[in-house]
């Protein structure tokens, strides 16, 4: 680990860099437009779920799939249109703000912009491939300023579905042995829940002051041309799945957003997003890659876990063979 750590992403800190939201703590987005949504929806997707590959709006005219893909984007807008008309789902979403430090590959979240204390902590894993040149070893810890710098720097948490009722919805198609709308709405919920992400990431770099001048498209921001990531547990920067029980305490989600997760870590409904959000300039994805024995010690020992149980967890990142 030591060789990783020291490989850290180098970054001057300043406190010119490290905007301060526009509150501290939590907010509750309780039946969000889904009109909005709409708006913030990338389609590209979508086709996938029909085995039809290519980009939208380009495969619309594609020469072996655009009949296809024109005929389905036009019955999935009609049944958006009657879902939104008729409310046959409903949006929810909670998120907020935190002060916040990186301590080593942890980040601590303190209680009120005083800071008197520890609320939670969010624990990194760092990039460990031998890697060439100056490139550094990641860790999403390294984007958010370290405390002994001093730098009052913050964090942000959220979580959002676009699932409540949809299982209702799709229970009535098959009822009436529909079962094409029935994918068809749970194709169109996932979509919305995806630009219920971007549509609230763009509320949440206005509210944190860097993105207000943004003056990005639509189509520019389902691209991510924008300051700032993201990224969720269970992804490749932060493969650990537990860590979405910080982010359900933090926000209680549950309570907020009817949002479930089950003993895997799996959210319920599953046409759901969570995440955090980082800020910072040089703050960027990653893919953590293959880690070392000793970096899962230290893991498990930082989280309060045993090593078997955290290699459970991290199975396809283990550069080695687990005892059995």
């Amino acid at each position: 680990m030591t060789p990783a750590r020291k490989r850290r992403t180098q970054i001057e800190w300043r406190a010119e860099d490290l905007p301060t939201p526009d509150f501290i703590g939590v907010h509750v987005l309780d039946d969000f437009p889904l009109a909005t949504l709409r708006e913030y929806i990338d389609w590209t997707p979508f086709f996938h779920t029909w085995e039809l590959k290519g980009v939208y709006p380009r495969i619309l005219d594609d020469e072996k799939q655009g009949l296809q893909a024109r005929q389905i984007f036009l019955e999935a807008n009609a049944l958006l249109d009657r879902i939104i008309e008729y409310k046959l789902i409903t949006a929810r979403g909670v998120y907020g703000f935190f002060p916040a430090s990186a301590v080593g590959d942890d980040v601590e979240l303190y209680i009120g912009p005083t800071r008197t204390g520890i609320q939670e902590k969010f624990h990194f894993l760092r990039q460990q491939a031998q890697k060439e040149g100056s490139e550094p070893c990641r860790s999403l810890a390294d984007f958010i300023a370290p405390r002994d710098t001093g730098l009052h720097d913050y964090i942000g948490a959220f979580a959002v579905t676009s699932g409540i009722g949809l299982k209702e919805l799709c229970d009535g198609f098959r009822a009436q042995n529909d079962d094409y709308n029935a994918i068809m709405a749970e194709a169109i919920a996932d979509r919305l829940a995806e630009a219920f992400a971007e549509c609230l990431h763009k509320r949440v770099r206005d509210e944190w002051g860097y993105g207000r001048a943004e003056n990005l498209t639509i189509n520019e921001i389902i691209h991510e041309k924008y300051r700032g990531i993201r990224p969720a547990p269970g992804y490749p920067a932060c493969p650990d799945h537990t860590e979405k029980g910080t982010i359900w305490r933090l926000l209680d989600v549950e309570a907020a957003t009817g949002i479930r997760i089950t003993e895997s870590y799996a959210m319920w409904p599953g046409s759901s997003v969570s995440g955090l959000y980082f800020a910072h300039l040089e703050a960027r994805y990653f893919s953590l890659g293959k880690i070392d024995r000793d970096q899962v010690a230290d893991y498990a020992e930082r989280k309060g876990m045993s090593v078997a149980e955290v290699e459970r967890w991290l199975g396809p990142n283990l550069n080695y063979d687990p005892v059995a």
